[in-house]
């Protein structure tokens, strides 16, 4: 026996042996317990990493135990080889992105059988083969009968030079990730998938979830985001319709004092159209198209906006309220419109105090009675209606049911619950990906 270790010989003499025997091929036998493992399929960027290592050697010895358990071990390597970095990759070394993709494969594959992983190499797959897609597409065919699968006009992140739609994370300080250019939000006829469906399963089995940390079942249920409040609906002036409003705060309507909707609300230009404010508003609307829309990005975002030169009614008390096109609202969360009450929200509060908005109380603290003109911040707390007419004087959580009773009487509102989940958009215009919609 050798006293020191030699891996170039020992492990290659080894490894070559598992081969000529198919130690890890995997057939049914029906007189074993089945155990499938899989580690998720690396991207073939061209040669592994220490995370690669890490990763499937911990899923290996998993395996290998298993066997040993008497387990019949299903233990399966592939490629996820389609997107845009293989695209990108193409393009700066002026080659297709499946010889790429292929000579980077061959490239990883040999590396993960010198480490002498005990993968069934015979079931390896890679994403961009047909023989593996066709799946997806079926796949894809049984969603959209089941009404899973839809399309509608939606917008999403644009890049001109690319002429592809890109996630949010492909867009970085508000530039295309492949080219650098102006990323842009554009209106396009897009494919989605209905989660929304299953906000609902989702939330409920987030409890459910054997061995997952509490924190990320709470990022979990935070992302699906279950606000139960209601529709308002606040007829515009003269009569031209109505924008409907999604709230959890219907106990603070009557402190609404101006309207605020997405630059990409479809009601911003009609608004505006014929009105002195109509170039400044358009102006604004293409300005902030060719902003980061994300939430990270927004909350840096110094709250701006522009009067529309319209106005709506508050349902309960009749105030004409000014309608604004604002950076902070977005068109993908409820309606794309926003009951902005400064008293006790600080988004609308640090808005209407750059605007000169009026800014009324209607929740007053137990503590001190608040003064609008004394305010530093909004006031979010409990407390008691004031300035709310017939509401003055109740408890503002129950204020808020029996507003929601009196605008279902009244038939301005009902009670609501919305998810700050959204349906998935999948539509890439993109070469080097799964040919679906």
């Amino acid at each position: 026996m050798e006293e020191k270790y030699e891996p170039q010989v020992i492990e290659r003499q080894w490894q070559a042996r598992w081969q000529a025997e198919n130690l890890f091929r995997v057939t049914e036998d029906e007189s074993r317990p089945k155990y499938y493992l899989l580690e998720m399929f690396p991207y073939p960027s061209g040669n592994i990493h220490m995370g690669h290592v890490r990763n499937y050697t911990i899923g290996d010895v998993v395996a290998r135990y298993k066997r040993m358990c008497g387990f019949n071990v299903l233990h399966p390597m592939g490629w996820d080889a389609f997107g845009m970095p293989a695209e990108n990759a193409a393009i700066a070394n002026r080659t297709h992105p499946a010889k790429w993709t292929y000579a980077n494969i061959a490239t990883m594959r040999s590396q993960l059988k010198r480490l002498g992983f005990s993968y069934d190499w015979e079931r390896e797959i890679a994403t961009c083969r047909p023989e593996y897609y066709r799946w997806e597409q079926w796949l894809f065919l049984k969603m959209y009968e089941k009404g899973l699968a839809f399309r509608k006009e939606s917008y999403v992140n644009w890049c001109d030079p690319c002429q592809t739609v890109l996630a949010n994370e492909q867009v970085e300080a508000g530039a295309c990730w492949r080219c650098g250019k102006p990323v842009r939000q554009k209106k396009l006829s897009q494919w989605f998938f209905r989660i929304t469906r299953y906000a609902e399963d989702l939330l409920a089995y987030c409890d459910q979830l054997p061995g997952w940390p509490e924190k990320v079942t709470t990022m979990q249920k935070n992302w699906i985001g279950r606000s139960a409040g209601a529709e308002i609906r606040f007829p515009l002036e003269g009569g031209q319709g109505v924008i409907p409003v999604c709230t959890t705060r219907q106990d603070t309507v009557c402190g609404a004092t101006f309207m605020c909707l997405a630059p990409e609300h479809p009601l911003v230009p009609q608004l505006c159209q014929g009105k002195p404010q109509a170039a400044e508003v358009l102006a604004f609307v293409e300005r902030i198209s060719r902003q980061d829309r994300s939430d990270k990005a927004l909350e840096s975002y110094e709250k701006e906006g522009v009067f529309t030169g319209a106005f709506c009614l508050n349902p309960v008390n009749g105030r004409r309220m000014p309608i604004y096109t604002a950076n902070f609202a977005l068109m993908a969360y409820g309606t794309g419109a926003v009951m902005s009450v400064p008293a006790h929200d600080q988004r609308d509060f640090e808005f209407a105090k750059k605007y000169g908005l009026e800014i009324i109380v209607v929740v007053q603290s137990p503590e001190s009675d608040l003064n609008p003109a004394a305010m530093t911040e909004a006031y979010t707390g409990s407390g008691v209606m004031a300035n709310s007419g017939r509401f003055d004087g109740l408890p503002n959580v129950q204020a808020k049911e029996v507003i929601a009773d009196h605008l279902e009487t009244l038939g301005l509102g009902k009670r609501a619950v919305s998810f700050r989940l959204r349906d998935w958009g999948i539509s890439r215009q993109r070469y080097w990906g799964a040919p679906i919609p």
